[in-house]
């Protein structure tokens, strides 16, 4: 396969601030820089409005996690509301998926409280009343694992000709499988599906994180290989920031079954330390708050930092023995100055496995490669996964 042009260096730094010491934003602070993030359409602000962002947290008074959800909530149901009185679909469609993106950013992190809970499954009603009115149609899928189920979205191409290439996408530990399934929408254009599901710990996911949580993405990927339009030696997986782990280590265990893998800042082995997350994840001010209670509430088992200080370490691939182990091609994106997951965890995994791995590295990039101006999470997977993903899956012989 022709390499891509990926010609920014990969350096490797250490950040090791005491961040622990730094504490969360204050309410004030948080409002700030929440606004802030609306006005420049920043992560995890985008696609929210300014004047929609300033009512929501013009309604929040306290620090607490229920008056935050309830903020947002708000300006959320004007939406629904709105949706439902829509006299034609375009405009209801409109509606709903402003809706959802308040609701969504109400339940943000991660739906750790009453408040934040209900405003997580109104944001899936908001999505699914959304859905109805998008074309190619969304269909929601229950996959078995053992006595649970997983829920996925599947969006295939209108335009496909033959049996379908297909991306797995994974979300993160605070984007959500509607997150992921947006940010697809425009590979259906070049002939390729996806399907779209919560990472272990988040949305309806049925399992928390352990080191044998992705034997649920097993199960997706057998789902998909009965799909019959499906062409199964085309399928690519795809995951952003803890999803990327997942991604990752399924380049590894599911070699065999996939095409190749892309790992967006992933963890992968110091990340999981208890230096990193006291030193780091505590505290971390590129994420706009609650990086760590986010964690304690996707990891098996954990109650508190000192809980995830134990339960991390073993998730390293490395401590795994992995990494030196065969594997399918890889596309790692990252940036330099993420403070969320370390620039060594990138260049361990990019020397790792068998097969040819790619990079994409800002140097001036954060979390997930992603600037301000510029390099966005939308420029990113437009201009880098996606055409990676697709010249992957168009040079590989089909069945």
């Amino acid at each position: 396969m022709k390499k891509l042009i990926f010609t920014i260096t990969l350096a490797i730094f250490s950040i090791h601030i005491a961040i622990a010491q730094v504490p969360e934003r204050n309410l004030d602070e948080l409002k700030s820089e929440s606004q802030f993030r609306a006005d420049k359409g920043a992560y995890p602000m985008g696609g929210i409005a300014s004047e929609d962002a300033k009512e929501a947290l013009s309604l929040i008074t306290t620090r607490e996690r229920d008056d935050w959800a309830k903020g947002w909530g708000n300006v959320a149901q004007k939406y629904m509301a709105e949706g439902k009185k829509a006299s034609n679909p375009k405009d209801a469609g409109i509606a709903f998926k402003k809706a959802w993106r308040l609701y969504y950013m109400a339940q943000w992190p991660v739906p750790n409280s009453k408040g934040k809970q209900e405003a997580y499954d109104k944001a899936i009603e908001a999505y699914s009343m959304y859905a109805k009115t998008m074309s190619p149609e969304l269909k929601v899928v229950k996959i078995p694992f053992g006595n649970q189920t997983i829920t996925a979205y599947v969006r295939m191409p209108s335009n496909a000709q033959g049996k379908v290439p297909m991306i797995l996408a994974i979300s993160g530990l605070d984007s959500r499988k509607e997150t992921v399934a947006e940010g697809y929408a425009p590979i259906l254009d070049q002939g390729i599906g996806f399907i779209a599901v919560d990472g272990p710990g988040t949305g309806q996911a049925p399992v928390k994180v352990s080191t044998s949580a992705d034997k649920m993405f097993s199960a997706v990927l057998d789902y998909v290989y009965k799909m019959p339009e499906v062409d199964s030696s085309r399928i690519v997986v795809s995951g952003v920031s803890f999803g990327g782990y997942w991604a990752a280590k399924l380049a590894f265990t599911e070699k065999d079954r996939i095409l190749g893998s892309v790992a967006q800042s992933p963890p992968i082995h110091e990340f999981f330390s208890p230096e990193f997350l006291v030193n780091n994840t505590m505290g971390n001010r590129e994420y706009l708050f609650d990086l760590a209670p986010a964690f304690i509430n996707v990891f098996e088992g954990a109650k508190d930092v000192d809980d995830l200080a134990r339960i991390m370490p073993p998730m390293s691939l490395k401590t795994m023995g992995l990494l030196n182990q065969a594997s399918a091609p890889m596309l790692i994106v990252g940036g330099t100055k993420d403070t969320q997951v370390p620039i060594s965890d990138l260049e361990l995994l990019a020397r790792s496995g068998t097969k040819p791995n790619y990079s994409w590295i800002n140097p001036v990039g954060g979390h997930l490669g992603r600037e301000l101006k510029g390099w966005t999470d939308p420029v990113i997977l437009n201009k880098v996964i996606i055409p990676w993903e697709v010249e992957l899956i168009k040079n590989h012989k089909t069945n």
